[in-house]
């Protein structure tokens, strides 16, 4: 298993938050990969706190953008604020 889930009860889908109130998740995928990514920025890479973000997102996301995200990344064009 990834390091982020130890046992199979870390399988479960991202809970409920009141900032994103409707079905559509694709706002509350975007603002969880923007705060593991600021989180670990601030904190370093191996704040386990973090990974709650990293959780999030995984679940939410496609694996497609979060690949593209990684990429703009990495070329210095993504557009959003980390």
């Amino acid at each position: 298993m990834p390091d982020v889930l130890k046992t199979p009860a870390d399988l479960r889908t991202a809970p409920y938050d009141p900032r994103f109130p409707n079905t559509n998740q694709t706002r509350h995928c975007y603002q969880s990969y923007l705060d593991f990514h600021r989180c670990q920025k601030v904190r370093g890479g191996n704040y386990e706190a973090c990974n709650y973000f990293k959780r999030v997102y995984r679940s939410l996301c496609p694996n497609e953008w979060s690949g593209r995200w990684d990429t703009q990344r990495a070329e210095g064009c993504f557009p959003g604020r980390i």
